[in-house]
């Protein structure tokens, strides 16, 4: 509980040096409210995950705590600091079109609480999220004191006729409020109003719509206006936006098909502020009304939303093709052992070879040869490939029992049958006779 407990105190000390300039203006309801959006902030550190917020954040933010309709814009954890915009036009020029998701907190209302749902969000969804302020403004304690914070989704109505004490003491001009007239702003709440000129401006394209707690309220309010007086725009904006209510079930205008309900197993605070005819379409175990990750029995609201917005396997499996059978099997011959393999004989086709003219006799004079002819390897002509071994030459003969003729060179030929590896190319040797001094054989004519 550390990094909550530092976020709220920081968040509360940074409050307190801004007050002196927030009570120069409206004195009167800034001092009354100024408790009430204390303990608010109080409760936001407890039902939100608070930690998620940086110190700087919370710095940024605390002179903003009920600043009912400014925007917040969040990135995911890690990114770059939130901004807070205190209007529509602001938040525009700010780069506002190009975010296409749209959240409202609920329970203390605060900017606090705003800001760690909205960081939650963004971190499901891997890109920044706007997030509307709801604020805490005199109408606010009319409805609270009426029990609005158990009986809001009844009471809601109620809270619209109480705006015109906000005007009257001089409320801030957030959000679109700087485009309505006083009659206007009293008709809802500024938060609502904010949420609807948004929607309905053509410049926005939103594809997920995020509320928790009394933020589901804000959203429907906001939609329901919107189909009574722009049809086309709330009919364009069902075709490609999903909802999603996180701890109250709260109806949303039938054009929306794509809406997920979620509720906590032992959410009986959001439970008595639920529509009983609306069911869960996704319950919890053992979660509460909080969204705290520090607290036991919390709504984890990143892993919820992931898993929403993941296609289910259900559907992914209905929509695939029959599998294709499978071929029959072939019998593969098994491969002979290897001890048979280098024990086969194989037989290789010899091929013919060369004619090999006749030999000559030449009669040798009793003195020793002068000169002999070496006879040239290549007056021979080469056969196919085919190995051919000179058989071992005997041991020369002594000069006195030299044969007066020549015999015949006799060649062997022998097929070199390689153990299992590729059968190299095939050489052949052509035996030459042996021409030397000591005696030897006669030359082949």
């Amino acid at each position: 509980m550390f990094p909550t407990a530092f976020t709220h105190n920081v968040t509360q000390f940074a409050r307190t040096l801004s007050l002196p300039e927030r009570v120069t203006h409206s004195p009167f309801r800034n001092m009354a409210l100024e408790t009430l959006r204390r303990r608010n902030a109080t409760l936001d550190s407890v039902f939100y995950d608070v930690k998620a917020v940086t110190a700087e954040e919370a710095f940024y933010i605390s002179g903003c705590l009920a600043a009912e309709g400014a925007i917040l814009v969040v990135p995911p954890t890690g990114g770059p600091p939130l901004r807070l915009y205190d209007t529509v036009d602001d938040f525009i020029i700010g780069g506002g079109a190009k975010i296409d998701v749209l959240a409202v907190a609920g329970v203390g209302s605060s900017a606090l609480g705003s800001a760690a749902f909205g960081r939650n969000i963004a971190d499901a969804v891997g890109r920044p999220v706007a997030v509307v302020i709801s604020g805490y403004g005199l109408a606010d304690v009319m409805t609270e004191a009426m029990g609005g914070y158990f009986l809001f989704g009844y009471l809601n109505s109620f809270r619209h006729a109480f705006e015109r004490l906000d005007e009257f003491f001089g409320r801030p001009q957030f959000g679109i409020a700087t485009h309505l007239s006083t009659e206007r702003l009293c008709e809802s709440s500024l938060d609502t109003q904010t949420v609807k000129a948004i929607l309905s401006d053509r410049r926005f394209s939103f594809t997920l719509l995020v509320g928790h707690s009394k933020g589901n309220l804000v959203i429907s309010e906001a939609l329901y206006e919107l189909a009574e007086t722009q049809r086309p725009v709330v009919e364009k904006l069902a075709e490609k936006a999903k909802i999603v209510t996180l701890s109250a079930r709260i109806a949303m205008p039938p054009v929306f098909k794509d809406v997920v309900d979620v509720m906590g197993e032992w959410d009986w605070f959001g439970e008595i502020n639920s529509r009983p005819t609306i069911p869960a379409d996704e319950i919890v175990p053992k979660a509460w009304h909080h969204t705290n990750t520090e607290l036991p029995n919390h709504l984890p609201v990143t892993e919820i939303l992931q898993k929403v917005l993941t296609p289910r396997i259900s559907a992914t499996i209905l929509t695939m093709p029959a599998p294709v059978p499978a071929p029959a099997a072939v019998a593969i011959p098994e491969p002979l052992p290897a001890q048979a393999i280098e024990t086969a004989p194989l037989v290789v086709a010899e091929p013919p070879l060369p004619e090999i003219p006749e030999p000559v006799v030449v009669t040798l004079p009793d003195e020793p040869v002068a000169a002999v002819e070496t006879v040239h390897a290549e007056e021979v002509a080469e056969p196919a490939a085919v190995v051919q071994e000179v058989a071992p030459e005997a041991a020369p003969l002594p000069p006195a029992e030299m044969p007066a003729a020549v015999a015949d060179v006799t060649v062997s030929e022998e097929v070199i049958v390689p153990s299992p590896a590729p059968i190299p190319s095939v050489k052949k040797s052509v035996a030459r006779p042996r021409v030397g001094g000591g005696g030897g054989r006669g030359r082949k004519t």
